[in-house]
């Protein structure tokens, strides 16, 4: 068996609703090249990866489970939350492969941009009161109380969404952190968009495009 056993959820800010599920025995970066060269704004970012036993097995059973969210005429893109996918790989995972992103500092500064205006989140807007508990995705002893509008505490420690989760995962870099809390069993980031579905619509219209584009690629068309 190769030595490498590698499957990987990537992302791309520019097309939010959009995961890409696949395996690899080599560099999890070149693919990333690969993909950045196909005219998508902005570059993609491995939001988790892992080793497993059988990197074609697990990639496999994930495409299986996520069948009903696969995008039209594509393989390995589904229009799901990527939290989804890391928790489900998690279950078969033998540890968690930290890849760096190899963007340059222009570009990690622009993604970084976006993310910040999506972690951004007013709990009141969201019908979601001081007081509240919140769950952290990857953990669900870790419970957080909102405390703010836009802060949380957590063993007595207060700070917003997005720098719990870097701490907590042990990320360099701040994530989006509505992708890693949960209310009432329901991921933040879900639940924005559900309340703000209007607002998504021409940033979903922009991914499908680009979705349709590679599938007509592919066609030969």
């Amino acid at each position: 068996m190769c030595k490498n056993q590698i499957v990987y959820i990537l992302k791309n800010e520019s097309m939010p609703e959009y995961v890409k599920i696949g395996f690899t025995h080599g560099d999890v970066k070149e693919r990333l090249r690969q993909l950045d060269r196909t005219g998508v704004p902005l570059p993609f970012e491995v939001y988790y990866a892992a080793t497993v036993e059988d990197a074609e097995r697990e990639e496999k059973w994930l495409h299986s489970i996520f069948a009903d969210r696969r995008a039209r005429d594509s393989r390995e893109f589904f229009k799901m939350n990527p939290e989804y996918a890391a928790l489900a790989l998690k279950r078969v995972e033998i540890s968690e492969t930290k890849i760096d992103s190899g963007l340059t500092p222009e570009q990690e500064k622009e993604v970084d941009r976006v993310k910040e205006r999506r972690s951004r989140f007013h709990f009141a807007k969201y019908g979601i009161p001081v007081g509240s508990k919140l769950t952290f995705t990857r953990d669900s002893n870790i419970i957080a109380e909102v405390v703010e509008n836009d802060k949380i505490k957590i063993n007595g420690k207060v700070n917003n969404l997005s720098s719990f989760a870097m701490e907590l995962l042990g990320y360099q870099r701040r994530p989006q952190g509505t992708l890693y809390f949960e209310f009432e069993d329901e991921i933040l980031d879900d639940r924005r968009r559900r309340m703000d579905e209007e607002e998504y619509k021409e940033i979903e219209a922009a991914g499908d495009a680009w979705m349709q584009q590679q599938s007509d690629i592919e066609r030969g068309k």
